[in-house]
């Protein structure tokens, strides 16, 4: 089987399990199964792949068919340059939330040696990015779930970024940043009847939070207020169906300069205010 046969039939596998981007994720895998970037694969892809990668490939194959994440498989995820290593029990890195790194990173342009928490980090994508954008940032980050907590400064270590990992809710306390950021948990309870399969393989605590998806912004918003330095930032990422209430509660609760960004598909994915 040469590479590009190879790369069909990974297409056409995925694509009968209803995996929504099959092309995308047979790329994915060859590339990691070969060890090559797109252009070398490209120039070989009438070579033959060695048997042992065809058999790792059906493996992969037999497992991304049931909807397990892709990340879960391989053990990693790419996250903003970095590769990080994802785990059972631990909420997969989104593409999405990129675009809320990004938005940190402009509000922290002008603002030297920021102190920064990430809160609720999972695998510490966010802070991590962050970390390695900014070294001159002290960065934080939170989480409730010990194995999150525990892969987070695995991911640290492996990376050779530093950071400071607290087992603990929302701000565990500590105060005087400049910048919280989140990916909390939005989703609304109902959504799990209609969620994607691979959302299954993921601890519902990092998806769901209450009715309406708000049982975490909410306090979330309200314990950010008193661990802001004056004319700190709060940048959230949250679901386009709420984030213009979110809007409206957090100019309520005082904050300042209270905007709504869209994320790169046009849907309103982020929310940015300033408190003092």
């Amino acid at each position: 089987m040469t590479r590009l046969e190879a790369l069909k039939h990974a297409e056409a596998r995925l694509r009968e399990a209803g995996v929504l981007t099959p092309e995308a994720e047979a790329q994915q895998i060859l590339r990691a199964l070969t060890q090559e970037d797109a252009a070398t694969f490209w120039l070989r892809r009438h070579e033959p792949l060695p048997q042992a990668v065809v058999h790792r490939l059906e493996a992969i194959l037999r497992e991304r068919v049931t909807r397990k994440p892709l990340q879960l498989i391989l053990g990693t995820a790419e996250f903003f340059g970095l590769v990080l290593k994802v785990a059972p029990g631990v909420l997969i890195p989104r593409p999405e939330t990129e675009g809320l790194v990004e938005l940190a990173l402009e509000l922290l342009r002008d603002q030297p040696a920021p102190r920064v928490l990430d809160v609720g980090t999972g695998s510490g994508a966010i802070a991590l990015a962050l970390k390695h954008a900014r070294p001159d940032a002290a960065v934080w980050a939170t989480d409730t779930n010990p194995a999150a907590v525990a892969l987070a400064r695995q991911n640290a270590a492996r990376l050779g970024l530093t950071i400071e990992v607290v087992e603990g809710a929302f701000t565990a306390g500590l105060t005087g940043f400049h910048l919280i950021v989140s990916n909390p948990p939005y989703l609304p309870e109902a959504y799990r009847r209609e969620a994607p399969p691979e959302l299954a393989w993921e601890p519902p605590s990092a998806l769901y939070a209450g009715p309406e998806g708000l049982d975490v912004l909410r306090p979330l918003a309200r314990v950010a207020q008193a661990a802001l330095e004056p004319g700190g930032w709060l940048a959230l990422e949250l679901s386009p169906t709420h984030a213009h209430t979110m809007a409206e509660e957090l100019e309520a609760l005082g904050f300042s300069s209270v905007s709504v960004r869209k994320d790169l598909a046009g849907r309103a994915r982020y929310l940015t205010a300033r408190i003092g």
